[in-house]
């Protein structure tokens, strides 16, 4: 596993240090209540059947043969039919595009490759209202799958109707492991990041498109991601939250300053934070070839870390963030290290807390969305993982231990989260879902 700064992810410390355990939480049933982005591809009517789907052998004139056909897709669980409800409301995708950097970068990228999308055939998985399809119409795509398997899909197809792109843009209502297409495509372009990037399991559906349909040596956009860790100082945010119970209207509350800290710290946290809240350079958890990465690696993904904290500070959790990169086919990916990502124009928070930053100066450079801190807002925000309890660290202090994300067997849709992470001789682990 690559560094994103100048140390290693190795795990040096004593394995048989005594373990603090944080109290642990275990997954359960729940639904999209906060809406947690994506627009995955496909719900299937609960009576069997994908409901609403427009197959394109159906709308060309062509059926595969029985002989032809591919193996059955996975099942579309209830858990699925709820996410998928999920994006059928209007708000989530008007959060999306109002995200002015995600939405312009996704443009940009689609415009400074237009020599390979012009004439070409196109798959938008998980199109929500069909904007990315329209931009890559108007660039000059012989034909674009606009797939979702929402009810948004119904929505997108009026609105691709209504800007006269009916000829071009094919909406398809389902999930890519159900419908068909009876051609290659030359490009797949999906905006599939989700919270601490792998939170929805949307990649999969990216990954199952390109194994079914994308040329060799096809385009996929964005090309490659890569998800950064670090630890985080932030006060305010605990006072706010936990040191407020100590004094209100002048009566003690303290006794629910427990309580306060499992309701508020138990799941990670997706909030905006600065560079000054963060105390080291960053390190990768995971680096993503979208062009050759397997859907098995997603089932877990495990990184080591070692920090050395550049300042003295109360420490509260470990943020994450990630960057994407839209990379023709003959371009490689920055190297993981904070020199490159400086110089390929992605941010990277320097040791005080400072993003460096450099603006491209070539255009065929590879274009580039950051979520770090100190990047252009998104709504992707940060995800904080939070300890129940801030930990001291002095200056040039060591911060070692391990990452798992890990798919939930309950529901893959959820991520596991399980940290293990040791300073001045004391270890402890910290477990949690994001739901």
């Amino acid at each position: 596993m690559q560094s994103g700064g100048d140390f290693s992810n190795g795990f040096h410390g004593d394995h048989h240090r005594e373990l603090e355990l944080e109290d642990k939480q275990v997954p359960g049933v729940s639904s999209f209540g906060r809406a947690k982005r994506r627009s995955h591809a496909g719900a299937r009517d609960p009576r069997g059947g994908l409901a609403n789907v427009l197959r394109v052998p159906d709308q060309l004139g062509e059926q595969k043969s029985l002989e032809t056909s591919e193996s059955p897709p996975p099942p579309c669980t209830d858990f699925d039919v709820a996410y998928f409800h999920s994006y059928a409301h209007v708000g989530i995708h008007e959060e999306m595009i109002k995200d002015r950097a995600r939405t312009e970068t996704y443009r940009e990228a689609i415009m400074q490759h237009q020599s390979l999308i012009q004439g070409k055939v196109v798959v938008d998985v998980g199109c929500g209202t069909g904007i990315l399809s329209i931009f890559c119409a108007q660039a000059g795509a012989k034909r674009v799958y606009a797939v979702d398997a929402s009810d948004i899909a119904v929505q997108a197809k009026e609105v691709v109707k209504a800007n006269g792109l009916s000829d071009k843009v094919i909406v398809l209502h389902g999930r890519v492991e159900d419908v068909e297409i009876d051609e290659e495509v030359d490009v797949i372009i999906s905006e599939w990041m989700g919270y601490m990037l792998l939170y929805e399991s949307m990649l999969g559906s990216v990954i199952t498109a390109r194994d079914r349909w994308l040329k060799p040596g096809g385009l996929i956009l964005p090309s490659h991601a890569t998800l950064y860790m670090a630890p985080v100082s932030h006060p305010d945010r605990y006072s706010h939250s936990i040191d407020f119970w100590r004094n209100v209207y002048g009566i003690d509350m303290s006794a629910m300053m427990q309580l306060a800290k499992q309701c508020a710290f138990e799941e990670p946290s997706v909030e905006s934070i600065s560079g000054e809240n963060v105390l080291t350079w960053p390190e990768v958890v995971k680096h993503i070839d979208c062009k050759t990465i397997k859907i098995q690696e997603l089932d877990s993904v495990t990184a080591r870390y070692k920090f050395n904290s550049m300042m003295r500070a109360p420490m509260h959790g470990f943020a994450f963030w990630f960057d994407v990169e839209f990379s023709g086919p003959a371009s490689s990916p920055a190297k993981n290290t904070s020199e490159t990502s400086i110089a390929s124009g992605s941010s990277s928070i320097s040791p005080s807390g400072k993003v460096n930053q450099k603006k491209r100066t070539n255009p065929s450079d590879a274009l580039v969305l950051s979520t770090s801190p100190e990047s252009p807002p998104t709504h992707w925000q940060q995800t904080i993982v939070y300890f129940y309890d801030p930990i001291d660290v002095e200056q040039d202090q060591v911060i070692e231990g391990s990452v798992t994300l890990s798919q939930s067997k309950e529901n893959r849709r959820f991520m596991n989260i399980h940290l293990e992470y040791s300073s001045a001789g004391r270890s402890f682990v910290k477990e949690s879902v994001m739901r």
